[in-house]
C-alpha cells in the first residue's frame, strides 16, 4: 500500500507587496497524509471526495497550488461532477466581508497624493538650498533664501511655502478620519433592515450566478443600484502560516510577515502584515470594522443595474477560478456585491459570501491580478503577475 499525500502551497503577497520581491519570500508549504491505498482506482475515487487540485499563479511569483501526489508523482483525475467545500467561512469572512459596509471619505485617496508631492518638493528645497552659496558665488540671486521674522527668531522664506504644504496632510487626515467616524455613526443610528436575496441556482465558478434581490428598506438618498460577483484569495490565517514554516508564535517570523502587531492583528482573522494601514479609522462598535478590504488578489465577474423583481444573471470571471476553498492556509472566497448609489453620499455596500462549487474542468491560472491592499487605492494600483 502507498500513502496518497495531498500538498498545499503558497507564496502569498503580503500587504505592501509592491515593495517586496516574490523570489525572496519563503513558500509555505503544507502536507496531509489522506491514507495508503493499494490501486490508482482506489484513489481516484478518494479523490472525488477532496477539494480537486489546482495552480494558481507563477511559482517565481506569487502564487496557491493544490496538489496530490501518489507513488511520488502529481495525480490529476478527471471527475464527473462538481464539488462543494462544506467547511465553515472562517473568521475574516464572518468579521470582515459580510454585512453592510461603507466607502471611506475620497480625501484619503488625496492626502496620499498630497504626501508624494510634499515630500518630492521639500527634497528640491533642501537640494537649493545645498546648492545656493554655490550659486552666490556665480552672481546667481538666491530664490526663497531671504528671512522673515517671526516672533524673535528668523526663519528662510521657503519654510513658510513647505512647512503648511507638509502639515497639511495631516489636517486633511484628520478631517477624514473624523468624517468617517460621523458617517458610521448615522449609519449605525439608521438600522438598516438587509436586503431579501433568494439565489436561483446551485452557481459554480464557470456558470452564470442567477439572484433576485428584495428591498424591504429603501433610502431617501438611495437612488441606484448595481449587482456584482468576485472571486479572490484572502490571506492564510497568521497560525497556518507560521505551522507552514515550523515556527511558533514566540520565534522570528519569516520573511515576508510582521512580528505580532498589538490591536491591528487578531487570531485567525489574517497574516497581521497590514498593521492598521488596510482601512481608515473604524468604528470600534462594529466587530471587523464598516470598511470593506480589498482582497490582494482578485479577479471581477460581471455587474448589472438592479431592477425591482427581476432576476439577474452575472457572468463569471472571464478566467475559470476554483470554487470556495475554506481552509486555514488556502481561502478561495466568492462574494456577491451590492452597490447602493446615494444622492450627495458615498456609496453603501451589501456584501453576501457566496459557496460556489468547482467545476469539472482543471484549474490552471497562469496570470493573477495583484490589487492595492489599502481601501482608498484599490482600484488605482494594480499590478499583472
Amino acid at each position: 500500500m502507498v500513502d496518497l499525500e495531498s500538498v498545499s502551497k503558497i507564496r502569498f503577497p503580503p500587504f505592501d507587496s509592491s515593495r517586496w520581491n516574490p523570489e525572496f519570500i519563503p513558500i509555505a508549504v503544507h502536507r496531509e497524509n489522506l491514507g495508503q491505498y493499494r490501486t490508482i482506482e482506489e484513489v481516484k475515487k478518494k479523490l472525488e471526495t477532496v477539494h480537486p487540485p489546482f495552480k494558481i499563479g507563477d511559482e517565481n511569483s506569487w502564487f496557491v497550488r493544490h496538489e496530490y501526489f501518489y507513488k511520488g508523482e502529481e495525480i490529476n483525475v478527471d471527475r464527473n461532477s462538481q464539488f462543494l467545500d462544506t467547511n465553515k467561512f472562517p473568521t475574516i469572512v464572518k468579521r470582515q466581508r459580510r454585512g453592510w459596509y461603507l466607502h471611506p471619505h475620497p480625501i484619503h485617496s488625496l492626502v496620499r497624493r498630497l504626501i508624494k508631492f510634499s515630500v518630492i518638493v521639500l527634497l528640491i528645497c533642501l537640494m537649493y538650498l545645498f546648492i545656493e552659496p554655490v550659486l552666490a558665488t556665480f552672481g546667481i540671486p538666491g530664490l526663497g533664501t531671504q528671512t522673515i521674522r517671526f516672533g524673535l527668531l528668523d526663519y528662510p522664506l521657503l519654510a513658510f511655502l513647505v512647512v503648511p504644504l507638509l502639515f497639511a496632510p495631516i489636517f486633511m487626515r484628520v478631517y477624514g478620519n473624523f468624517s468617517d467616524l460621523r458617517a458610521q455613526q448615522k449609519f449605525l443610528k439608521a438600522e438598516i433592515e438587509n436586503p431579501h436575496i433568494v439565489f436561483h441556482s446551485q452557481t459554480s465558478s464557470n456558470s452564470n450566478l442567477e439572484i433576485s434581490i428584495d428591498f424591504p428598506y429603501w433610502g431617501e438618498q438611495w437612488r441606484d443600484v448595481e449587482v456584482s460577483w468576485q472571486v479572490g484569495i484572502l490571506p492564510p490565517s497568521r497560525e497556518a502560516l507560521l505551522a507552514a514554516h515550523q515556527r511558533t508564535e514566540k520565534m522570528q517570523p519569516p520573511p515576508g510577515l510582521s512580528t505580532e502587531l498589538p490591536h491591528h492583528w487578531e487570531a485567525s482573522l489574517d497574516d497581521g502584515t497590514a498593521g492598521g494601514e488596510d482601512a481608515p479609522m473604524d468604528s470600534r462598535l462594529v466587530s471587523g470594522g464598516l470598511f470593506l478590504r480589498p482582497m490582494r488578489i482578485c479577479d471581477r465577474g460581471q455587474s448589472l443595474p438592479w431592477k425591482e423583481g427581476e432576476v439577474l444573471s452575472l457572468a463569471p470571471p472571464p478566467i475559470i477560478w476554483p470554487g470556495t476553498t475554506c481552509t486555514d492556509l488556502i481561502r478561495i472566497h466568492w462574494e456577491c456585491i451590492i452597490t447602493i448609489y446615494r444622492n450627495e453620499l458615498a456609496p453603501l455596500y451589501y456584501v453576501q459570501p457566496l459557496k460556489v462549487h468547482y467545476p469539472i474542468e482543471k484549474i490552471n491560472i497562469n496570470q493573477i491580478t495583484i490589487h492595492d491592499g489599502r481601501i482608498e487605492l484599490n482600484d488605482e494600483h494594480q499590478t499583472t503577475t
